[in-house]
């Protein structure tokens, strides 16, 4: 393998969900980029969306790195992949810094600090102010000597009040030996719309370009934007490999792309064209079937409940579908395993037929929250495996299923704690899906 030379990286993180991560993130992309700086992005754990507002921020594409479902050589190796051709790599962290789940996966937990204790990357931790001031140091001094292998390297305040607010905050952190790179003021104007899983995807936010240019702007104002940038180091992990996350589906895979179906971890496709798989994309909203040509078919997770009416009524997409079923594996994860069964129930009560590859009802009017990672073993072979491979995966749904129908099931999973969740998902013929997301192999 040909040495890589390894971008410096940082890491921007929070003691907690809903800190204000992403409005730093996404501005200091956009800031460093309006500056001509080669800035990258990667996103920590199991996230779709947000990789896909790095890409808009940045113009290169974001992976997401995963301590609980990928293991070293794999982390490694998006991590130096990603870091190619740029001169900074901004890890944006999930939830809190050190939060990750009960038992240990490929890695380790899941949590961000495990990223920040691989590579070396210091922490550019972003405080919420609202309601504190000097007691925001007494949570940064914490932050800052709970792992001795994670390094804060700087802090930035959010929703400061005032010049007097920062300056409390501000120099009771900067006591504690911890620059103080930047404080932001209240700005609900800047904030980004939200659904039931998120924010709204990158490719439907009205004005995306606008709203990342005003986010880099009010980042540029309020941070010091040198100071942050002379934080960052290389890492000091190995250049990892690089083999596919997951084996590729075909030789020449069609994949649903719209706005129902926008969910696939960019380092899966990534890994199969690395591997020879040519990809061909096709519209279900627009009717298109996939291509005669392609001797896989992948309709991946998203919001198909938000189209479930014009889905049942694109007859091309369905009855070509149908039709590919019938030569190749079609494979569903999550909105495209709703897609792939009897009845899709939208959030009114109404039920859409669907293409009927499985016996599966949905539902999205009766919402149940499913989340958390799986770890599953195939029951029968198939284009993910022989039977027994083991897969790491995700499920993050809100569908309840109304009948799972007469199908053999795909998965036998387990949570990250170990509870045995039984057998998942469905399979017939050559058509197969679940509600989980694969991530990797086990």
């Amino acid at each position: 393998m040909p040495e890589r030379t390894m971008a410096k990286g940082l890491i921007i993180a929070a003691p907690a969900s809903g800190t204000g991560k992403t409005t730093l993130t996404l501005g200091l992309l956009a800031a460093l980029r309006a500056r001509g700086v080669a800035v990258g992005a990667v996103k920590s754990g199991p996230d779709y969306i947000d990789p896909a507002f790095h890409r808009a921020a940045t113009g290169r594409p974001s992976v997401n790195l995963d301590t609980w479902a990928m293991g070293p050589d794999l982390l490694d190796g998006l991590a130096a992949r990603a870091a190619e051709g740029a001169d900074l790599l901004v890890c944006e962290a999930l939830m809190g810094l050190f939060d990750g789940v009960a038992g240990v996966g490929a890695t380790g937990t899941g949590s961000t600090a495990e990223i920040a204790a691989r590579t070396g990357w210091p922490v550019l931790l972003v405080v919420n102010a609202k309601g504190q001031s000097q007691s925001a140091a007494a949570l940064v001094k914490g932050f800052a000597t709970y792992r001795d292998d994670v390094t804060i390297g700087g802090v930035v305040l959010n929703n400061v009040g005032s010049p007097r607010h920062t300056a409390l905050a501000g120099n009771a952190i900067e006591a504690l030996g911890i620059p103080l790179l930047g404080a932001l003021p209240r700005a609900s104007d800047l904030s980004l719309p939200e659904r039931h899983l998120g924010l709204v995807q990158a490719d439907e936010t009205e004005g995306l370009a606008d709203r990342l240019a005003a986010l880099g702007r009010f980042v540029a104002e309020h941070v010091d934007l040198d100071r942050v940038v002379a934080l960052a180091k290389p890492s000091k992990a190995g250049p990892g490999s690089d083999a596919p996350a997951l084996p590729p589906l075909g030789q020449r895979i069609a994949i649903a792309r719209d706005a129902a179906f926008t969910f696939v971890y960019p380092h899966l496709t990534a890994g199969w064209q690395a591997a020879g798989a040519e990809l061909c994309f096709f519209s279900p909203l627009a009717d298109e079937a996939p291509s005669p040509d392609a001797d896989a078919v992948y309709l991946p997770g998203g919001y198909p409940e938000l189209h479930a009416g014009r889905l049942a009524a694109n007859h091309a997409f369905r009855d070509g579908l149908r039709a590919a079923a019938e030569r190749v594996p079609v494979y569903g994860e999550c909105g495209g395993y709703m897609v792939m069964g009897e009845t899709l129930e939208d959030a009114d009560g109404v039920s859409h037929p669907m293409t009927g590859l499985l016996g599966v009802r949905t539902s999205f009017a009766k919402r149940r929250l499913h989340l958390g990672y799986r770890r599953a073993a195939l029951l029968a072979d198939g284009p993910l495996g022989p039977a027994g491979s083991p897969l790491m995966g995700h499920e993050f749904h809100y569908a309840s299923t109304l009948a799972r129908g007469n199908d053999a099931p795909l998965l036998h999973a387990t949570a990250a704690d170990g509870s045995d969740l039984g057998a998942l998902g469905s399979r017939r013929g050559l058509a197969l899906g679940s509600f989980v997301h694969l991530i990797a192999r086990g």
